[in-house]
C-alpha cells in the first residue's frame, strides 16, 4: 500500500489516499456557495477524497461570518452546483458538518442571542469573526455561552440530521462531523468545558452520548456508510482542556468501529503550533479499536504520509494548507514535482486572488 493505492472508504472506492482535508476560506459572504466555490472545489477533484470546508448546520451554530450553511433551500441549491462540479471532474466528497457551540459571539447569532455550549464556560483566547456594526469584519473575543438544557440537545441533533440529508440530497458521497477543534461535539467531550450533571456529562460514556446520538441520526437517514468524523484528541485550543482525551478517543474509536461508519479523521495536535505529538502506542490503541478507515492529518508531507500508510498505523492521510497552493497535489506528490508556496495573507477573504489562482503543473 502507498499514497497511491486504492482505499475502500465506506460506500466508496477512493483513488489514492491524498485526502484534502477541510479548509475554512471565508469567502462565502451569503452564505450560499456559488460559481467561485464550483471551481476552487472542481480544481482539486483529484484528492482521493474532498472534505469540505466546515458547513453550518443552523444560524445558531455559527461563528464566523462568511462561511457556507447547509440548512436553506438556497445552500443546498449551491451545494448542489459545487457537488456536480467536483463529479464531473472524476471526483468524491464529504461535507464537513459544523456547530461551533461557544465559539460564537452575540453579533453572529440570531438576534443576538448568547452562543449555546455544554455548560457556561467562556472559552479563553477563543475569538469568532463577526461583522461590526459600522460593517467592517474581524476577530472579536467570543461571548460568554449559555449551558444548553437537556431538552434543547434533541433539536441540535436534528439540526445534525437534517444538514445530513440536505448535504447528501445536494449530491455529497459523505458527511464528516466535525467533533474536534474545541467546537461544539468537543465541548461535550471534554472534561473542562462540560460540567454537566445529566446524562451528557460526567463519564466518558455520558460526555461522548450527544455525539453518538448523532451519528445514529445520521447513520438511520442517509446510511452509516456515508459518515466520517473528524476528532483531535490532545488538542488544546480556544482554552479547551480535557483531562481524558485519550480514553475518549478510543471509547469514540470503538463504538464507531461497531457502528460501521466509513472513516475516523483524526486531527493531530501539533497543528497549532504546539510541541503535543501522538504517541505510537496511542495510535496502535486507535488501529486495533477501529476497522474502518483511519485518516490522520497534521504537517504531513509525502514521505511521512507514506510511512505512516506503510506501518499500517493510517489508511490515508489529509492535507490542508499544501492544497491551497496546489490543486493537483496528488499529481505533484506521484511524480515528486515541487510544490507552490501558499500566501498566508489570502487564506481567507474575498475573490479568486490565493483561491482558484494558484497554477497546476504544465503537462507536455
Amino acid at each position: 500500500m502507498n499514497l497511491f493505492s486504492p482505499l475502500k472508504c465506506g460506500s466508496l472506492t477512493l483513488p489514492n489516499r491524498v485526502i484534502m482535508a477541510p479548509l475554512t476560506r471565508a469567502r462565502t459572504p451569503s452564505t450560499v456557495p456559488g460559481k467561485l466555490q464550483e471551481l476552487y472545489y472542481k480544481q482539486r477533484a483529484s484528492a482521493g477524497l474532498i472534505i469540505t470546508e466546515a458547513t453550518n448546520i443552523s444560524p445558531t451554530g455559527t461563528g464566523y461570518v462568511y462561511t457556507p450553511g447547509i440548512y436553506s433551500d438556497e445552500q443546498e441549491a449551491g451545494w448542489k452546483g459545487v457537488c456536480e462540479a467536483i463529479h464531473a471532474a472524476g471526483g468524491r466528497v464529504a461535507m464537513q458538518l459544523w456547530h461551533v457551540g461557544r465559539v460564537s459571539h452575540e453579533l453572529v447569532q440570531p438576534n443576538g442571542a448568547q452562543p449555546v455550549a455544554p455548560s457556561a464556560i467562556r472559552g479563553e483566547g477563543a475569538q469568532a469573526f463577526v461583522e461590526f456594526e459600522d460593517g467592517t469584519a474581524g476577530r472579536t473575543p467570543a461571548s460568554t455561552p449559555r449551558a444548553l438544557e437537556t431538552s434543547e440537545i434533541g433539536d441540535i441533533v436534528a439540526d445534525y440530521r437534517k444538514a445530513a440529508i440536505r448535504a447528501v440530497r445536494a449530491g455529497c458521497d459523505m458527511v464528516e462531523l466535525h467533533a474536534a477543534n474545541a467546537y461544539l461535539l468537543h465541548q461535550f467531550m471534554a472534561t473542562g468545558t462540560n460540567l454537566r450533571s445529566d446524562q451528557y456529562g460526567g463519564s466518558v460514556v455520558n460526555r461522548a452520548r450527544i455525539v453518538l446520538e448523532v451519528v445514529d441520526a445520521i447513520g438511520k437517514a442517509v446510511g452509516y456508510e456515508r459518515i466520517g468524523i473528524r476528532i483531535a484528541p490532545f488538542s488544546e485550543i480556544f482554552g479547551l482542556t480535557d483531562e481524558e482525551s485519550g480514553e475518549m478517543a478510543l471509547y469514540l474509536a470503538d463504538q464507531l468501529s461497531r457502528r460501521k461508519v466509513a472513516y475516523l479523521h483524526i486531527n493531530e495536535p501539533d497543528w497549532q503550533g504546539k510541541d503535543i505529538h501522538l504517541t505510537p502506542e496511542f495510535r496502535k490503541s486507535v488501529r486495533e479499536a477501529f476497522d474502518g478507515a483511519l485518516l490522520y492529518c497534521g504537517h504531513y508531507d509525502a514521505a511521512r504520509a507514506e510511512a505512516l500508510i506503510a506501518d499500517q498505523l493510517a489508511d490515508a492521510v489529509a492535507f490542508g494548507r499544501p492544497f491551497i497552493a496546489n490543486p493537483d497535489l496528488p499529481e505533484r506528490m506521484r511524480v515528486s514535482a515541487p510544490l507552490n508556496d501558499s500566501n498566508p495573507e489570502t487564506y481567507y477573504g474575498e475573490g479568486p486572488l490565493g483561491y482558484t489562482d494558484y497554477p497546476a503543473l504544465i503537462k507536455a
